[in-house]
């Protein structure tokens, strides 16, 4: 349904975008981590965050933790609910984004269609897909919070490497191989690059 159908008019605000990007003083970008459970987007997008706050930019990370016990607590992991929790995620993203703020996205994301609705949603010039690739097995053998074990045994349904695809990224702006480097090493590798990209 279109918002002229749902007689929805965005009212135009006295602050935009770039006023509160100037007063933060870098522009708000959304990092989306993707790649497959255990590859480490967790690991990487908290030690990131805390080297961007040491360098006095707003931050701001979205993960499976702030975002499935509140705004989508109602999702289950069906594919279809996994569609609806991307766009929305992607919709909280844009308005961080509109804030000027620096969005660290740490989501499986296993579908390309998803992540390119996202992009789409926050602005090409604004998202940056960062893949954390790393094989199956390493994941598995790191399987810290034992969800590979219980999806090999049918415990958990669509579970994305066993019973469900990973769509890897043909083409991201960052790949990062936490099975090859330290977290830190994958750190330092994003910040040479969206260092540029911050600038206002």
């Amino acid at each position: 349904m279109d918002k002229e159908n749902l007689h929805i008019i965005p009212h135009q605000h006295f602050i935009k975008r770039e006023d509160r990007e100037k007063l933060n003083g870098h522009k708000g970008l959304v990092l989306w981590f993707t790649g497959l459970s255990g590859s480490g987007k967790s690991t990487v997008a908290g030690l990131l965050e805390r080297e961007l706050h040491a360098r006095g930019k707003s931050t701001y990370i979205l993960d499976g933790d702030n975002i499935r016990s509140g705004l989508n607590a109602d999702l289950n992991f069906s594919e279809k609910s996994r569609t609806e929790n991307i766009r929305r995620i992607g919709e909280v993203a844009k308005l961080f984004t509109d804030a000027g703020i620096i969005t660290l996205s740490a989501f499986i994301s296993p579908f390309k269609s998803d992540r390119e609705k996202v992009k789409n949603t926050v602005g090409a010039e604004s998202y940056i897909e960062i893949f954390v690739d790393c094989p199956l097995e390493v994941c598995e053998k790191r399987d810290v919070k034992g969800l590979y074990a219980k999806a090999r045994a049918g415990e958990i349904p669509n579970f994305t490497g066993i019973s469900s695809p990973f769509e890897s990224p043909e083409n991201p702006e960052i790949r990062i191989e936490t099975h090859k480097n330290e977290p830190e090493e994958c750190v330092k590798q994003i910040i040479n690059i969206i260092e540029s990209k911050l600038k206002l």
